[in-house]
């Protein structure tokens, strides 16, 4: 009996679909005559989902007592009773009830597969086991009921059930998921627009990856190893020569013919380490092929023909350009060239594009030798003993009583070289195996004392052992310069992956990069220097350490960047094998001081361009909302002092109180453009305390009829760290708001609840709402939705309303209320529990 096959219906949450899809497929597998049941769905009161239970046969629950309450799980035993062909099971991470045969339900699933039943079931991203930290950090809510990703993946069909945010939010807000007394709740906390397109995501994601998964698995059980050209992967080969921004730029173009295409630029480095590659210019490659959109990447491998071949079927690429070879024509008689082999080693599956440039012809160099640089105490200590060593060792051995042999004092001398190597490397080794035979043959081999050898199996075995000794003298002198180069690259290369983090997250600042060389190097003091002609004077960008040099010719060492930049460098003279990582380092200086200038002049540039924005619509402010009260007050004056008009007391109460109003409204116009004017400036400093929401929140309100607010505020909500007076002006500005774009005779609601370490205050109009896509646009100064004339103000009530939430470190968004409306939302940080309060501040008595 063979196991049975899982399918998995996978959502994003809850309400997408994902019951309603496993009962229509169980349909569908009815109509085709499958035995189907149902061992366990729940519809939670859906219509639309209870509905698709009829015509299915559904298997007995069963009933489970615990805690003097009654619970029904899925009856296994019953299942596997019955043994259908197809079961299915809902809700797959469901935890069961204490006392239940297996604690979870995925448990279950396990006995049915077992047991050679199919079963088709559902489950949510966020129940994902190794998902459970990212869903917290998203949503602020922990799963406790988690199933292995192990399960989910040995799933043999894994469908995903998709559905926007808008439209899961438009059916929960019209009942389709929730009871009506849930859906405010859910759509103001875990349904929200955030949350649900980072969970949509991460499915999308993790179902993406699956696929992955399967092509790879597939390809590999039948091992193909063609491309399958799902979209066009094009592998760039470069070599580090300056011919790589042409092909990068060629493949760009091709990538843009195709849509989906991708770059992947690949630079082999021969195991040796580096050879002809110009560290400098392979930073400027790896920055253009990134701002292209395409990924850098960096591949060890002797045979670079094979190991492209292979970089570009391991991709599944489907191009790969290369440049014509830089080679001279005498040199054609060392081999085919790397874009020959290519070309005839590819196959038919991946096509091979040969790009011209002008580099072709004019030589590539040689690879430049590098040896070990072992220093000198240990050069010094390898020829101590490689020659004072035999010395020594030939008097001892002549002073003893005893007669080792030839053999046995031939190993000991044989020791000595390869100590000598091991210490000094060749040379020194080499000297120990002369002298050392030399003095074998004067003190051990007869005739004593005398350079000449009697007997001719003596003559064999100096001759041999000077052989032996000079290849064991070569073959460690190799390795410990193959374990120091390696060593060597090894660090180089952290520093180059430092380099390359460094260009892809944009974190590091000139000052710290130049101070990373100066500890790189060990160096007293590095400077960036520039200037801008080959006549003008040099000019200091950047530099760390004590009096860095005005000039490159004044330091130890100078690295040009280009024609007119230099890393000049003071302290010591560096060996030319360390220039090729201070290329590196030069180049992204260079890069790093052109990020930081471009950002201070986009920075700049914004300034003026919200300046001039904010200029031109206080001007239109002025000439209009400024205006009209100050009309209204001039009007009623000049009624007041008119000696033509015998006004009554009713009237002239009227026209007092339209200049008081008038007055009013003065003062709040000119009270949010003085706060606006401070925010902007940077000059609004909150005074940070622990504040209850219930004695803030009411004292925004007053000036506001109590019919047009409903206020909701529990008294066990946690305190908020606020500025009180900041706090009450952005709840007064919200509130006002919502009131005037609330319909006549519907009460605005003000309410506040706790999620996690957060507090919201949330204000709820049932108004004409604002679109999507003017949500943003309504909290930037003067801006009036829709232009609309309706009340006083110029637009800057939610600007000054959310430049003081952020202020005091929290945040203000605009929601749709369901029904209809818009929902304003406060969020602040909860205060810590048992944390100090500071003191309130001191009350200064003028007089």
């Amino acid at each position: 009996m063979g196991r049975g096959k899982l399918r998995i219906y996978l959502g994003a949450a809850p309400g997408v679909g994902k019951t309603y899809a496993m009962l229509s497929e169980a349909h569908r597998r009815v109509e085709r005559g499958t035995d189907c049941v149902v061992a366990f769905v729940e519809h939670h009161d859906r219509p639309r989902t209870e509905v698709m239970l009829h015509g299915l046969e559904q298997i007995v629950r069963r009933e489970i007592g615990y805690r003097d309450a009654v619970f029904t799980e899925m009856d296994v035993d019953a299942v596997l009773e019955r043994r259908p062909a197809v079961a299915l099971v809902d809700e797959l991470a469901h935890t069961n009830v204490p006392g239940s045969r297996n604690a979870k339900r995925w448990q279950d699933v396990e006995e049915l597969l077992s047991a050679g039943i199919d079963v088709i079931s559902t489950v949510n991203i966020q129940h994902l086991e190794s998902l459970g930290d990212v869903v917290e950090s998203i949503t602020g809510v922990r799963q406790r009921e988690t199933v292995p990703d192990e399960i989910v993946r040995r799933a043999d069909q894994i469908e995903l059930v998709d559905m926007s945010p808008q439209a899961l939010r438009r059916r929960m807000a019209h009942g389709n998921i929730y009871k009506p007394d849930k859906i405010d709740a859910s759509l103001s906390n875990y349904f929200r627009p955030g949350n649900l397109t980072a969970l949509r995501e991460l499915a999308l994601l993790w179902v993406a990856d699956r696929v992955d998964e399967y092509l790879q698995q597939y390809r590999g059980e039948h091992n193909i190893r063609s491309t399958w050209q799902a979209r066009e992967r094009i592998v760039v080969g470069l070599t580090g020569g300056p011919e790589g921004r042409t092909l990068i730029r060629r493949a760009a173009r091709m990538a843009a013919k195709g849509s989906g295409s991708e770059i992947l630029a690949v630079y082999i480095a021969r195991s040796d380490g580096l050879t002809s590659a110009s560290p400098k210019e392979l930073a400027v490659q790896r920055t253009l092929v990134e701002d292209l959109g395409g990924t850098f990447h960096h591949v060890v491998g002797d045979d670079i023909p094979s190991a492209l071949l292979e970089f570009a079927r391991g991709v599944n690429a489907t191009q790969i350009v290369l440049g014509s070879s830089r080679r001279k024509s005498w040199q054609y008689i060392l081999g085919p060239g790397v874009g020959a082999t290519v070309a005839r080693e590819s196959g038919p599956d991946l096509d091979v594009h040969i790009v011209t440039h002008g580099e072709v012809g004019r030589g590539r160099g040689l690879p430049v030798a590098r040896g070990a640089r072992l220093g000198r105490s240990r050069i010094i200590s390898g020829w101590l003993v490689g020659v004072v060593g035999p010395v020594l060792l030939a008097l001892l051995l002549t002073h003893i009583e005893a007669d080792l042999g030839l053999a046995n004092d031939m190993l000991l001398f044989l020791s000595l070289t390869v100590a000598a190597a091991m210490l000094g490397g060749l040379l020194p080794a080499l000297a120990s195996a002369a002298f050392g035979s030399l003095l074998l043959n004067y003190y051990f081999a007869p005739p004593l004392h005398r350079f000449t050898i009697a007997d001719p199996k003596n003559i064999v075995a100096i001759v041999v052992f000077f052989g032996v000794a000079v290849a064991v003298a070569s073959v460690v002198d190799l390795a410990a310069r193959r374990t120091h180069q390696a060593a060597r690259l090894r660090a180089e290369s952290e520093v180059l992956s430092f380099l390359a983090g460094s260009v892809l997250r944009g974190e590091t600042s000139l000052e710290a990069l130049l101070e990373r060389v100066r500890e790189t190097f060990s160096m007293e003091s590095v400077a960036l220097l520039e200037r801008e002609s080959d006549v003008d004077p040099w000019t200091c960008a950047g530099s760390v350490g004590p009096a860095p040099v005005a000039r490159p010719d004044e330091a130890d060492v100078d690295m040009p960047v280009g024609d007119h930049m230099a890393l000049a460098l003071s302290g010591r003279v560096l060996p030319a094998e360390d220039r090729r990582v201070l290329g590196a380092f030069a180049a992204q200086a260079a890069v790093v001081l052109d990020r930081q200038r471009l950002v201070g002049q986009a920075e700049e540039a914004r300034k003026l361009a919200e300046g001039n924005r904010i200029r031109t619509a206080l001007l239109a402010a002025v000439s209009h909302d400024l205006r009209t009260p100050l009309a209204g007050i001039k009007a009623a004056v000049t009624s007041l002092r008119s000696d033509d008009v015998e006004w009554s007391e009713e009237d002239r109460a009227e026209l007092l109180e339209g200049i008081e109003a008038g007055a009013d409204r003065l003062d709040h116009l000119v009270g949010n453009l003085l706060d606006m004017s401070r925010l902007q400036t940077g000059t609004v400093t909150p005074l940070i305390r622990d504040i209850d929401l219930d004695e803030v929140v009411p004292m925004a309100l007053v000036g506001i009829p109590d019919t047009a607010v409903d206020l909701e505020i529990p008294e066990a909500l946690p305190m908020v760290r606020v500025d009180k007076g900041l706090l009450e002006r952005a709840v007064a500005n919200i509130v006002e708001n919502a009131v005037k774009y609330s319909p006549d005779g519907t009460p605005v609601l003000v309410s506040a609840s706790a999620l996690g370490d957060r507090v919201e205050v949330r204000v709820v109009d049932r108004g004409r709402g604002v679109p999507d896509d003017a949500k943003e646009r309504i909290f930037e100064p003067f801006q009036r939705y829709g232009d609309a004339p309706r009340g006083s103000g110029v637009g800057l009530g939610l600007a000054v309303a959310r430049g003081f939430a952020e202020s005091m470190g929290g945040t203000l968004s605009a929601e749709d209320t369901p029904g209809g409306g818009l929902t304003m939302v406060l969020t602040f940080q909860a205060a810590a529990v048992g944390a100090p309060t500071a003191a309130e501040p001191p009350v200064r008595i003028t007089g």
